[in-house]
């Protein structure tokens, strides 16, 4: 993989500011409580209880943002969607679509490469109940800010879930100043905000209480990736 050294130098000043942060008092004692706790079926496991950066392929053209890490998944492996149901989910679809070198994703050493995207979150630490506050959503923006930021030349990304897509078309605005009504969420939406921005995708988020009823099968998903992905190639 060819990398962007200017992209990933910035990438690599950002993940120390993201992992060093404590700003949110009530999502440094979960993240840190949990990791001292554990779940008894990783009770082996060192868990990482700190805020999770994104990460992904320097070149990318797609962004994908979530909601948080997981208590047991990304606070315990230190990687968006890894070692939880929703990245078991996220990575099948991914792998189909051509994005991941490998179906799973489970620690940040298992070989997983991602191409031409980039992944991560609109919090960056776990939240009690995957519940952030509006405090905590406004806190991490600027994080997320200097990530879409970085990834400029992007063209299209993926929202999974409402906090994550009204998160991101806050950012996006206010970096385009751009005076635009944010339509309501909705699966399947496809918004372009205009020249030299990327365009917006939201999907309902893959977590289990959506797969698992049906509201989100991997068929509708699929169906969005192979949508976006069309898009990515074009711009390659």
């Amino acid at each position: 993989m060819k990398i962007d050294h200017g992209i990933g130098e910035a990438l690599a000043g950002l993940e120390l500011e993201v992992v060093s942060c404590r700003m949110c008092p009530r999502l440094v004692n979960f993240r840190e409580r949990v990791a001292r706790e554990k779940s008894r079926r990783y009770i082996d496991w060192e868990y990482w209880g700190k805020p999770v950066p994104g990460f992904g392929d320097t070149r990318a053209r797609l962004l994908i943002i979530g909601l948080a890490p997981a208590p047991h998944g990304g606070n315990r492996t230190g990687r968006v969607f890894t070692g939880d149901r929703t990245g078991d989910f996220l990575f099948r679809a991914l792998y189909r679509a051509g994005f991941a070198s490998q179906p799973i994703s489970v620690s940040r050493n298992d070989g997983l490469r991602v191409e031409r995207a980039y992944l991560t979150a609109a919090v960056k630490c776990a939240p009690p109940g995957n519940k952030p506050e509006t405090r905590e959503i406004a806190n991490c923006s600027r994080f997320l800010g200097e990530e879409l930021e970085i990834f400029r030349d992007a063209v299209a990304v993926l929202c999974l879930g409402h906090t994550a897509y009204r998160s991101t078309l806050k950012v996006l605005t206010a970096q385009s100043q751009l005076a635009k009504r944010i339509p309501k969420f909705r699966h399947g939406l496809e918004l372009s905000l205009g020249n030299n921005v990327p365009r917006v995708f939201a999907s309902y988020h893959p977590s289990p209480r959506n797969t698992q009823t049906g509201k989100l099968t991997e068929r509708m998903f699929l169906s969005l990736i192979a949508r976006i992905k069309r898009i990515v190639m074009e711009d390659s």
